[in-house]
């Protein structure tokens, strides 16, 4: 008898392979709602998105840590009147110094001393975007960054990881 019934829904099943994204529903938008509705009812605790980004930033455990020496938002004399000026910073890990040029277009900044470098822009779990610094050391992205980001340089055997900061 509860085979006949197991049989009898089958048949009668609403949902069937396709029944759902065909009709043109843009469930980015739903995604987008449930996401603002979850950041609002349950957010995540300052401590604990300070301790996830940490640990992202172990990834590479045998990478030097390369420390934010200079920042133009706390370190430079600002300028009146001035608007929408670039950030300006510079990190160093022994022999190696990044120097880092951030504006709402983008990134560019140098490797010194001059080499080739291969860069990624890390900014939490979103894909690394890997850039190419070229024989002066030299690179640029023009995607605008959010929220925190570090970046990964690759140069010869060498891996070395800037410290997190706020675009």
């Amino acid at each position: 008898m509860n085979d006949e019934l197991h049989d009898e829904t089958r048949d009668d099943e609403p949902f069937e392979d396709g029944a759902f994204g065909d009709d043109g529903f843009d469930d980015s938008a739903l995604e987008a709602e449930l996401r603002e509705a979850a950041a609002i009812l349950d957010p995540v605790p300052a401590q604990l998105r300070e301790i996830a980004v940490a640990a992202f930033a172990l990834h590479d455990l045998d990478a030097r840590i390369a420390e934010l020496t200079f920042d133009s938002v706390v370190d430079a004399i600002p300028v009146r009147g001035a608007t929408d000026v670039p950030r300006m910073l510079t990190f160093r890990a022994g022999e190696v110094t990044v120097d880092v040029e951030v504006t709402a277009h983008g990134l560019m900044g140098q490797v010194l001393p001059p080499q080739p470098a291969r860069i990624e822009v890390l900014g939490g779990p979103r894909t690394a975007a890997p850039l190419d610094a070229d024989a002066m050391g030299r690179f640029a992205a023009d995607t605008p960054l959010t929220g925190p980001f570090a970046l990964r340089l690759r140069t010869g055997a060498e891996v070395v990881v800037t410290e997190w900061t706020r675009a």
